[in-house]
């Protein structure tokens, strides 16, 4: 079961949410997609503080934890 990562964003500023599985931290792109067909995915945030971001890949609020990967 993949829980979620706990990670201190800041606010207006553009984060890119890993869709590849392949980053070091699981949720953070870090380049590992590159030579594949998945793309990171922008967001921001309004507000700076700590989130949990989703490493299951499966939440209905990507790149928020939902608590999905408890019913996995």
């Amino acid at each position: 079961m993949a829980t979620p990562v706990k990670v201190r964003l800041e606010a207006d500023k553009t984060h890119y949410f890993c869709t590849c599985r392949k980053s070091a931290d699981g949720v953070l792109c870090d380049g590992s997609h590159k030579g594949t067909t998945y793309r990171p995915q922008p967001f921001t945030v309004d507000t700076t503080k700590e989130y949990s971001l989703c490493a299951c890949k499966k939440s209905e609020n990507l790149p928020f934890c939902d608590g999905t990967h408890r019913k996995l």
